[in-house]
């Protein structure tokens, strides 16, 4: 078995354990593999060991590695590529025609035009709206520190949108060692999840209107699984030490 191979077991492992330890599922949470800056033999080495679900950062390098792959997929093994990295509303015709998931949706007007850009032939873009429930400066995403009706706001006009399915949330919290504090924040990201699901519209293709909670990387996925995590985003623990240009 290749090193990735031996690391998506170890952490898959992990992950189950850490649901089951919180009165979940053993299959309740997602494993999304962040391949951003390894090459696309990497992403094919994960692949090979059944990983489906694949994120990035950047738009052009991944745009590339879904090029190079696309015969990996098929109906009976569906490869998913999500963008977990900054949008710019000049990258939005790309990643609306190749990216399956959008996570970092922060203002309506990428969200209008990724909608408006998604080919007709390809099935709504799932996306989630990144939130910043800690008030860290260089965060990207809604500000949810003192209120959330500018997350409901935001969803509620992204929902309306036909070309794209609303998923749920991302949070990107800053790095905390101490694990009380960790999940502290990581009960904010999950209180604002359930307000929303509290406030949008149920659809009749789906028993809630959010199913996607994503948060927990390679430092903290266990304790974003004990506060509702349903997909967390591991990279440097299945892949190693990125490139020092990373």
């Amino acid at each position: 078995m290749t090193f990735i191979g031996q690391q998506i077991q170890i952490i898959k492992g992990k992950i189950e354990t850490s649901s089951v330890r919180a009165g979940r599922a053993a299959n309740a949470v997602q494993l999304l593999a962040v391949s951003k800056t390894f090459g696309a033999s990497a992403v094919e080495a994960a692949w090979n060991r059944g990983q489906r679900d694949f994120g990035e950062n950047y738009v052009q390098e991944a745009v590339d590695k879904i090029e190079a792959l696309k015969h990996l997929r098929t109906d009976q093994n569906p490869l998913q590529w999500h963008l977990i990295g900054p949008l710019q509303s000049n990258k939005t015709a790309v990643v609306a025609a190749h990216f399956d998931w959008v996570q970092t949706i922060d203002r309506i007007k990428i969200a209008q035009r990724l909608n408006d850009q998604r080919p007709a032939h390809l099935p709504p873009l799932n996306v989630c709206i990144q939130v910043n429930v800690d008030g860290g400066q260089t965060k990207s995403g809604v500000d949810c520190t003192a209120s959330l009706q500018a997350l409901l706001d935001l969803a509620r006009e992204v929902d309306a949108l036909p070309r794209l399915m609303l998923r749920g949330l991302l949070a990107i919290p800053e790095p905390e060692a101490d694990a009380i504090k960790q999940r502290a924040v990581f009960g904010k990201v999950k209180d604002a999840f359930d307000c929303l699901n509290a406030h949008l519209p149920v659809h009749v293709d789906k028993p809630n209107p959010l199913d996607t909670l994503s948060m927990g990387m390679s430092a903290d996925f266990e304790t974003a699984i004990a506060a509702g995590a349903t997909m967390v985003r591991i990279g440097s623990a299945i892949f190693g030490k990125r490139p020092e240009h990373a």
